[in-house]
């Protein structure tokens, strides 16, 4: 039997705060009957959520108070001198200390990566985190990485995302990873020097399997279960996939209104444009990791939905069942002995 897992949630984080955080939080308790949730923020606005829940539930549900709250309009590198009571930084302290696993959260990102840093450190043979979000397949999802935290990176550090990657795909998939690097075109001689560089150092490397250079329109056909690049160029490319995304259902969904028949082929329409709509729904992707630090943080959607949070929540899940920091210390390591 597997040991229970535990979370800590920045529950004042984001939009829409606890209207968010806490019905998703009590939907994850009922999902995972080995985990428990540790809410941080303002007691007197947690409460309420928790009034009418059932025992099994409340046996599994912590508050740790706290009425400060770090704003999008914080400065990054303002919050670890005035931040330090708020319920975003108090989280980071749970997994620091090891009282939990993993936490989430969908407040400020500069912050919550400054405090990340600060509190758990990187990982030793990494020189940076990255953000790591997952995006829809012809086949299957893909990781791209990064998507916000680093627009400016080396050969040397665009490796090690890939090598990062590469642990967080194959501990979700069970399978060696496919590993691919974004660039203008599929010629050795394209792109960046730090991308030509970069994709030297991946060739030679032994621990997953690279397939190249991804082109753009190459992202979601399943040639590679992760695709790395820098900050820039990631945070454009995530954010475009979700607006095409939503542009492609607002399409369907007038195409399918027009047909106000009950008829069976009516019924058959309906049933695919639901199947397409669940594939491509953005909020299934949310939750992006920060790969690098010793401890596993999730970042939201700041706009996240119940159902977007609840996801994070469950990436938080996964990545806290298979250790997948632990992963990737063992996994550097291994390839810093090899070299």
């Amino acid at each position: 039997m597997s040991l229970p897992k535990r979370i800590a949630i920045d529950a004042m984080g984001g939009d829409g705060g606890v209207r968010v955080t806490l019905p998703a939080a009590l939907r994850a308790l009922e999902l995972n009957s080995d985990l428990s949730v540790t809410l941080v923020g303002d007691k007197s606005q947690i409460e309420p959520y928790l009034d009418s829940i059932s025992p099994m539930l409340a046996d599994r549900t912590f508050i740790d108070h706290t009425l400060d709250v770090i704003s999008d309009g914080d400065k990054p590198a303002q919050v670890l001198r005035s931040g330090k009571t708020s319920s975003m930084y108090k989280a980071v302290q749970l997994l620091q200390g090891g009282r939990v696993e993993a936490m989430v959260s969908a407040g400020n990102t500069g912050a919550l990566l400054m405090i990340g840093r600060h509190l758990l450190k990187t990982i030793s043979g990494i020189q940076k985190p990255a953000i790591v979000a997952s995006i829809p397949g012809a086949t299957r999802q893909c990781f791209l990485l990064d998507v916000g935290a680093n627009p400016q990176v080396d050969a040397q550090q665009l490796f090690e995302f890939a090598v990062m990657g590469s642990v967080l795909a194959e501990s979700l998939q069970g399978e060696i990873a496919k590993v691919g690097l974004l660039n203008i075109g599929s010629e050795q001689f394209k792109g960046t020097e730090e991308v030509r560089d970069a994709s030297v150092l991946m060739d030679r490397c032994q621990a997953f399997e690279y397939v190249g250079f991804i082109e753009a329109n190459e992202l979601f056909e399943g040639r590679a279960d992760v695709v790395v690049c820098d900050g820039f160029v990631g945070n454009v490319t995530i954010k475009t996939s979700a607006g095409v995304a939503n542009v492609v259902k607002k399409l369907l969904s007038s195409q399918l209104s027009t047909d106000s028949t009950n008829s069976p082929e009516s019924e058959r329409k309906a049933k695919l444009f639901k199947s397409l709509s669940d594939q491509i729904n953005p909020h299934r992707y949310n939750g992006a990791s920060l790969l690098g630090l010793q401890g596993s943080i999730i970042k939201s959607h700041g706009n996240a939905t119940v159902e977007g949070f609840g996801y994070a929540i469950q990436q938080a899940v996964r990545e806290a069942k298979n250790a997948v920091p632990e992963l990737i210390r063992e996994k550097v390591a291994a390839i810093i002995a090899a070299n």
